[in-house]
């Protein structure tokens, strides 16, 4: 039977403390207090139609769910609600919400009203906010055909937008991908052990407090006794007093080896600490590896519980109430790749310290099965060779050689078998740079790099001989930031021209950029400006002026081609095993005991795998398999 599609709405009972601005999805839908007033149905370009609650459950179950392609504003929601709630199982999902942030990555808001405005479809109603505290009972019967009307809007709305967006060229690849994520999602197969996360939790906020301790301590070696334990006997109200000094929060982010972040203020036009909660900067604290500086970065805005500790008493949450939804957002990032979501973000699980594996391990494979997780090996360094053309680093990949030695080889002046290796190594070093400097980065960046991932100390000339060793060593890569350095001023004159080596990524004259699977790196509203001489170029993303260079543009679409790469292989995984979650470039999936090792080696063949658009890029990858996500 052909396949339809089947656009869809649904409405639910919320109040002011229960409501997805309180609550994350998963909570929302799994609550004791869901329910589902009604929905709307749109079938192919018929009219919609309004079905209310007393016959919304009978029409759900009666449904021939195999040939539908259900299509929704925010499918992740409504798409969990179908399957958890009534075990609907369609042919496809999509999600509009996705498209548009795919095709509109720097717009502020993907949110229904907003993309109607955009695209010129109509407008969104409110009836929505007359709805608040209302269970089904509580409405009229002129009050439930007004939500109804609504309702209906709605999905013609989203109608609209999907044939608006497929009419741009929405690749259908991508479609497959929205649905390969929304799956990850609505389809939960994981299971968190909640006894392992408790027994994590108790170790974490024991580390904290030790680690108050110890802060306590190191403040009664510097200041007068009966001060700080007058501070300290306040607890966490008190340390938050003690380091709101800006000078004793940076001496102890530097005992840390954490250089304090910086900022420009508004007031003085002066550099100045970032320490505000609103600063990347010291978002970025929070979100250390080092649970010790996150702790010291919560203390600084009074905040009552580090990242690990509010994360890992979420998964417990989770565990209570079902199997493991993985909440990923499609499209999350310029280049295409995947974030998190639902106040999940599996980007950033540690891997390293003492909380690393932690909550990894207690994502357990389904009984009889075990998960395999396989990460593709540096496709960023290959990427960017292949792209600029750099072929002996490609031919090095290609056979398998120690890129990482060669490249501190011509670094030290050294035969490759003379390379020192283990921790800050020369070894080290080379695989560092070779990371680390292919998008321009300058010498100040790189001894910042060396101390925190290579553990070697530089100073600021070493750091630029090694700069240009790598530079002179690969010269075609800085040929390739020329390249698209002078793309923007083409792109800003309506010319179009082609930037990498291989014929895949072209500037166009609407300040956007071609990837291999038919969608764009964009630069909205590019600019030029003129600074003491020097030419500058910036673009608009999400009411922000960004700067934009020749480096950063071939980050951009590196990062762009590397996940559509990876996005094709996670495709051809899929179609024999259940894949349960993306990160960064690794893929895991889930497979039935007694076939694991065959299924592993399917999934490394997958990994290796080129695109038909991907001739002479060598790939390679690592697999691992257990009864855990952290196992692998």
């Amino acid at each position: 039977m052909k396949p339809m599609l089947l656009t869809l709405d649904l409405e639910t009972y919320y109040s002011r403390d229960y409501s997805l601005t309180k609550m994350t999805t998963e909570e929302y839908i799994r609550s004791p207090q869901f329910e589902a007033i009604g929905a709307a149905f749109k079938l192919n370009d018929e009219q919609a139609a309004w079905v209310a609650k007393p016959k919304l459950e009978k029409v759900l179950k009666q449904n021939d769910w195999s040939n539908k392609m259900v299509l929704c504003q925010n499918t992740a929601f409504d798409g969990a609600i179908l399957g958890w709630h009534y075990g609907v199982q369609p042919l496809a999902w999509f999600d509009i919400m996705g498209m548009s942030r795919a095709l509109f990555p720097h717009e502020k808001s993907h949110s229904l009203k907003a993309q109607a405005e955009r695209m010129g479809v109509g407008q969104k109603g409110d009836e929505v906010l007359r709805a608040l505290g209302k269970n089904y009972k509580d409405f009229s019967p002129e009050e439930l055909a007004q939500y109804g009307a609504y309702c209906v809007n709605d999905v013609d709305l989203t109608h609209a937008l999907f044939k608006k967006y497929m009419a741009l060229g929405f690749p259908k690849i991508e479609l497959q991908l929205i649905d390969l994520t929304l799956r990850m999602y609505i389809d939960p197969v994981l299971v968190l052990d909640e006894s392992m996360l408790r027994k994590h939790l108790t170790e974490v906020q024991d580390r904290k407090q030790a680690l108050m301790e110890s802060v306590r301590d190191m403040m009664l070696e510097k200041a007068d006794p009966d001060y700080v334990h007058a501070i300290f006997s306040e607890g966490m109200a008190g340390i938050k007093k003690l380091l709101m000094s800006n000078e004793k929060f940076a001496t102890l982010l530097r005992t840390f080896r954490i250089e304090p972040p910086m900022k420009i203020s508004p007031a003085t036009g002066r550099m100045t600490y970032a320490f505000a909660k609103s600063d990347e900067g010291f978002a970025s604290l929070l979100e250390f590896p080092d649970e010790r500086v996150q702790t010291l970065a919560a203390c600084r805005i009074g905040s009552k519980s580090t990242l690990e500790e509010t994360r890992t008493q979420r998964f417990i949450g989770m565990s209570q109430r079902g199997a493991f939804p993985v909440p990923l957002r499609y499209y999350g990032a310029h280049s295409g790749r995947w974030s998190g979501q639902d106040s999940v973000n599996l980007q950033n699980l540690p891997a390293r310290g003492e909380n690393a594996n932690k909550i990894k391990k207690s994502m357990m494979a389904p009984p009889g099965h075990v998960v395999i997780d396989c990460d593709s090996s540096q496709i960023e360094a290959r990427t960017l060779a292949w792209l600029a053309g750099q072929q002996d680093l490609l031919d090095a990949f290609a056979n398998k050689q120690d890129v990482y030695s060669i490249m501190a080889a011509s670094i030290y002046g050294i035969p490759v078998d003379q390379v020192t290796t283990g921790s800050g190594s020369q070894r080290q070093v080379g695989k560092t740079v070779i990371l680390g400097a292919g998008y321009g980065v300058g010498p100040n960046k790189l001894q910042i790099f060396l101390r925190t991932v290579a553990g070697v100390e530089v100073d600021l000339a070493e750091a630029k001989r090694i700069i240009n060793t790598y530079r002179t060593t690969y010269s075609c890569i800085p040929a390739l930031w020329q390249r698209a350095q002078d793309a923007l001023r083409a792109m800003s004159m309506g010319n179009g021209a082609q930037i990498d080596a291989v014929g895949i990524i072209h500037a166009m004259p609407n300040n956007r950029m071609t990837l291999p699977n038919g969608l764009y790196i964009h630069y909205p509203d590019l600019t030029q400006t003129t600074i003491n001489g020097n030419t500058e170029w910036s673009y608009y993303s999400k009411g922000q002026q960004v700067k934009i260079y020749g480096g950063k543009i071939v980050e951009n679409f590196t990062q762009a081609v590397a996940r559509c790469v990876v996005a094709e292989q996670m495709l051809r995984i899929s179609k024999r095993y259940k894949v349960v979650l993306t990160v960064h470039d690794a893929v895991a999936c889930v497979a039935p005991i007694e076939e694991a090792e065959e299924a592993k080696q399917f999934v490394v063949d997958c990994m290796s795998w080129q695109p038909a658009w991907a001739t002479g890029l060598p790939l390679a990858c690592e697999a691992g398999m257990g009864a855990s996500y952290g196992d692998c």
